[in-house]
């Protein structure tokens, strides 16, 4: 993988001098305050402010002020009008836009897009203080508020949408972001390196929308560069032909490359996207002469894509396969008469670089202004930790992958004690428990390629399905030492892990499960099968239910060796696509043999650019060759009826949904499961009073899509994800967010 510029290198812009801002100011009277007459940078979220490293305005700011400049916040701004996108004056260098920590349509809306009434990044959790498609509405009163000034949108909205996408809310494909909201730049992933980048060198008089060298950006073009070799994406992985089908998870190897060269052909075109542009007909890979970075892979435009699901399909696994950072070539997409152009991924930040992101002189607090008022998202990670970035799992469902990519970005041990006495000594309100050591995936820390040579040419969606790798390293023994360190600490009583886990990786280290069992769980252990059944599991790249009870059978163990009562609390995805009736009724039988009952449950809720979403949308499995003719296809629950149902296998002890199930089972041919002893899933009889919903009774969760469950008959709930501590009973709540 190439090298990158070291983050913290750049000589420092020269308002430096105006030294670090307790917190970035919101108003003009906190300017007056700082003495700064203007801002360099003022940033527009969506989310309130809170000086956190969690919260990705906070982090950007605090970057941004490390080189030097002056950074201001406008959060939440009444967009109905331009006076708050004023109220800090005009920016000297130009305005950075996110919609917050959550895309704000999966924030607004359920996933049977009923409009939700909480938003926990809102103070006092009130709904209705961002717009839907905050990006777009946030750069479109920027630009009306100064014109001229440069706009540039990042988070994980923008990064989520930086090509054309299915939207669930609309149901149809929308275009790339770029177009719509009109933005000189658009940054995705963890953009601190493309984000400081952009700063100084729009400090030194260039304009963003001319930065078209930097990775992790996207812009608008209206031609390819001279001097690129365009491959057109069908030739690279060809819809409509039936041939053997390609496994996705084979790695790239040079040796493979060398062989592929010899059998291109090549023919320059003059198609008005550039003079002397070459289009190579290639299987995989590009000709001896030309490097990848000089390799663009033209995909089908934005019009092709909302004709054809097919070409829909074939385009999300194209670019899936273009996300190593150590291997992935641009992409150019066609909007109307232009051009979408993505950059390859950001080089990921070294350890030493996380540290010093980790260690900037974050206020740990929300900003003054919000008083007394609570931030849900705030309480739920005050006293935790983020250990680290990134996830190998490959999820289909989930779009972590997609923004903050499969290389883990680790802080170091040092770094991540650190802040665990920071949170001790300085944060009010600590008693002594850190509510979570974690991130996207709590056990990946410090797990990487054992070759780096591989790592650099491997082309699969996960390192860890359909089985780990065998060049993955899965010792988990560093992240148990700190975990001793972490709890040995003086003044912490004890260190919880919130977060989710692998628990296809935790059982390869018997130590970490003992450790973790045995130390870091306050009764009930979060854990994600997400389905019993194959067909479902192969469609979300998740391991079979074996594994699950391989760990299981040690978490009791250790609990047991430990002189604990623990319980594991599983969660499901209902109605996702591949999942037929039959699986939810196996699930269902599942659930009521282990004795669970899931008090709310989350159907599957398409996310913008995730695999499972063009699955939904096109019908067909990117994760294997996209055919125009082939049997190879993905039926999803997308009647309201039929998502009722799934909701409703989840909640078979739920009277309400009686009759749907009820109704159900005669029409599977399974009236054998309709019965009143307890090996029958649903009884004959129904309470007064009940029934008359229709299935109703299987309520989503709210925002964050809560599944609550009552386990072995006793009313105990879930400990939150992000870290509640104990308040003296079992209950336990858990918040979990999908994409």
């Amino acid at each position: 993988m190439e090298s990158a510029k070291p983050l913290f290198s750049y000589k420092k812009y020269w308002a430096q001098r105006f030294g670090i801002a307790p917190f970035f100011p919101m108003s003009r009277d906190e300017m007056n305050e700082l003495g700064w007459d203007s801002c360099d940078i003022i940033l527009v979220s969506g989310d309130a402010y809170v000086d956190h490293p969690s919260f990705g305005a906070s982090v950007i700011g605090r970057v941004l002020e490390a080189q030097g400049f002056r950074v201001g916040i406008i959060a939440q701004p009444d967009w109905t009008s331009v006076e708050d996108f004023q109220k800090l004056g005009k920016p000297n260098l130009f305005f950075g836009v996110t919609a917050g920590n959550m895309d704000s349509m999966v924030n607004h809306y359920t996933s049977d897009r009923k409009i939700r009434h909480n938003d926990a990044y809102t103070p006092n959790d009130v709904h209705g203080k961002r717009p839907d498609r905050a990006v777009m509405v946030y750069t479109n009163r920027c630009r009306e508020a100064f014109k001229g000034v440069p706009v540039i949108i990042g988070g994980i909205e923008a990064s989520l949408r930086r090509i054309a996408h299915y939207d669930y809310w609309s149901d149809k494909v929308r275009g790339s972001v770029l177009m719509d909201s009109k933005a000189d730049l658009l940054l995705y992933g963890n953009a601190e390196r493309a984000l400081v980048e952009v700063a100084h060198r729009t400090a030194a008089g260039e304009h963003p929308k001319d930065m078209h060298d930097i990775r992790g950006v996207a812009y608008m073009t209206n031609q390819v560069p001279e001097g690129f070799v365009v491959i057109d994406s069908t030739k690279i992985d060809q819809p409509g032909k039936i041939d053997p089908i390609q496994n996705p998870y084979d790695m790239v190897n040079e040796e493979s490359c060398e062989q592929n060269k010899q059998s291109s052909t090549e023919n320059k075109i003059d198609n008005g996207e550039g003079k002397g542009v070459i289009v190579v007909n290639v299987p995989l890979h590009i000709p001896k002469n030309h490097p990848r970075d000089k390799t663009v892979i033209r995909m089908p435009s934005l019009e092709q894509v909302r004709k054809d699901p097919v070409l829909y399909a074939h385009a999300s696994r194209v670019f899936h396969l273009e996300t190593n950072p150590g291997n992935a070539r641009s992409l150019v997409q066609k909007h109307g008469s232009r051009n979408v152009w993505i950059n390859p991924p950001p080089i990921p930040l070294t350890t030493p670089e996380m540290d010093k992101v980790f260690d900037l002189p974050y206020a740990r607090a929300p900003h003054p202004a919000y008083g007394d008022a609570k931030i849900p998202a705030w309480n739920m990670i005050r006293f935790s930790v983020n250990i680290m970035r990134g996830c190998f799992g490959g999820c289909t469902f989930c779009s972590i992958t997609e923004h903050e990519g499969r290389i883990i970005q680790n802080r170091s041990e040092e770094s991540i004690l650190k802040e665990v006495e920071e949170i001790r000594d300085n944060v009010e309100g600590f008693t002594g428990n850190i509510s979570d050591l974690g991130g996207p995936t709590a056990n990946m820390w410090r797990l990487a390629c054992k070759d780096e040579r591989v790592e650099r040419n491997c082309r699969r969606l996960s390192c860890v399905y359909p089985s780990i790798c065998r060049y993955l390293n899965t010792d988990q023994t560093p992240l148990v030492q700190l975990y001793r360190k972490a709890r040995n600490l003086p003044g912490i009583k004890r260190v919880f892990i919130a977060s989710g886990l692998r628990y296809d990786l935790a059982v390869e280290t018997p130590e970490y499960v003992k450790e973790l069992t045995q130390h870091h769980v306050g009764g009930y252990l979060k854990i994600a099968p997400e389905h019993t059944e194959d067909a479902p599991l192969s469609k979300m790249m998740k391991p079979g239910i074996g594994t699950y009870d391989r760990f299981e059978e040690m978490f009791n163990q250790y609990s047991k060796e430990a002189g604990k009562e623990q319980y594991l609390i599983p969660y499901f995805i209902a109605a996702h696509p591949g999942t037929s009736d039959e699986d939810m009724m196996n699930l269902s039988l599942w659930l009521k043999r282990k004795g669970f009952r899931a008090d709310q449950v989350q159907a599957f809720l398409p996310s913008p650019m995730a695999i499972a979403s063009a699955m939904y949308h096109s019908g067909r499995n990117p994760l294997r060759k996209v055919l125009k003719e082939s049997t190879d296809t993905v039926d999803s629950p997308r009647t309201m009826k039929q998502r009722r149902l799934h909701k409703a296998f989840l909640r078979y002890h739920d009277a309400e949904n009686w009759p749907l199930l009820r109704e159900a089972l005669k029409e599977m041919g399974r009236e054998d499961l309709i019965g009143n002893s307890k090996t029958h899933l649903v009884p004959t009889y129904q309470p007064a009073g009940t029934g008359k919903s229709g299935g109703e009774g299987a309520r989503t969760g709210r925002k964050h899509g809560k599944q609550k469950f009552v386990t072995k008959g006793a009313d105990h709930n879930q400990r939150n994800n992000q870290g509640r501590k104990r308040n003296g009973s079992l209950k336990r709540k858990k918040t979990r967010v999908q994409g």
